[in-house]
């Protein structure tokens, strides 16, 4: 098995079950900027797999159209970058279908690690989980990375793993979720630095 730094990561892009701002759970909408833009990031950090999940049918015919042109279209030819980026991406309808495919890529354990906005949570901090992905190579971690107002508690919960929030200087906290994605990465994959 290749145990490269990354190559036993996948992360999920999670469109449901979500909360919006009233606390409800949703579906959000799947957008262009966290296709491409995750997917370039999933790449550039050597993962095995971004997974896009919702259930919605028609968000996965417009993103297949979209991967689609940059995969086999002209845009494959014009950006072959991009063809790269998307080569990790899949389109999945549920968590559990993630947690089957990522089962598929391991003779170790699945590990779900979640990502919170809430300083409250008991975390990891970033530098011991980049020792215990380095150390637990034949374990695979699936990071999830919620949309809309966040996972919803019942995902949090069922998680081995819960990652420090990003906090910036002051009091406003609403990064992008690919903004965040390429931060916790970052940080992740770098501790040397941190």
């Amino acid at each position: 098995m290749n145990h490269q730094p990354g190559t036993n990561v996948s992360i999920a892009l999670v469109h449901f079950p979500v909360y919006n701002k009233q606390g409800e759970i949703i579906t959000t909408s799947v957008t262009n900027l966290d296709l491409h833009d995750i997917s370039r990031t999933a790449r550039t950090f050597n993962l095995s797999r971004y997974f896009v999940v919702t259930p919605v049918l028609s968000q996965h015919e417009l993103a297949g159209r979209i991967m689609k042109h940059w995969k086999e279209g002209w845009g494959s030819t014009y950006n072959p970058n991009r063809r790269e980026a998307f080569g990790r991406t899949e389109m999945v309808h549920t968590l559990a279908e993630v947690q089957e495919k990522c089962a598929e890529e391991t003779c170790g354990k699945v590990i779900t690690v979640v990502t919170s906005a809430n300083p409250k949570r008991a975390t990891v901090p970033y530098r011991d989980f980049a020792r215990e992905i380095a150390t637990h190579s034949d374990d695979h971690y699936l990071i999830l990375f919620g949309t809309g107002w966040g996972l919803t508690e019942e995902v949090m919960q069922s998680a081995d793993v819960v990652l420090p929030p990003i906090l910036g200087n002051g009091d406003y906290n609403h990064l992008s979720v690919r903004s965040a994605v390429a931060i916790i990465l970052d940080r992740i994959f770098t501790t040397e630095t941190i």
